[in-house]
């Protein structure tokens, strides 16, 4: 399939793409190979291949999920700066 100088400037002004009419010819070229290599990907035989939707299969690795003894307010604000009545105290960030 060989793509014309006016198709180039087309499909440069639809991707929003500036060619110059000095590099038509050299994109035309690059066009004009990737359009022959997907012909060439097109007639290979697929019949017998399953879809997927990724190149590896992919799993969730989950561990059950058991209530453990977690950290006791005090220990997480050992090290604040700041704290007011049990929770960390930060600058107000939001003006009214």
């Amino acid at each position: 399939m060989k793509v014309s100088a006016e198709e180039i400037k087309k499909i440069a002004l639809l991707s929003r793409l500036e060619v110059q009419d000095e590099d038509l010819e050299s994109v035309g070229k690059q066009l004009n190979d990737i359009l022959t290599y997907m012909e060439l990907i097109g007639q290979v035989d697929i019949s017998d291949v399953e879809p997927t939707a990724h190149a590896v299969s992919m799993f969730n690795v989950m561990r059950e999920d058991v209530p453990q003894p977690s950290m006791s307010n005090e220990d997480a604000l050992q090290n604040a700066p700041e704290r007011e009545d049990g929770y960390f105290k930060v600058p107000k960030v939001i003006q009214d």
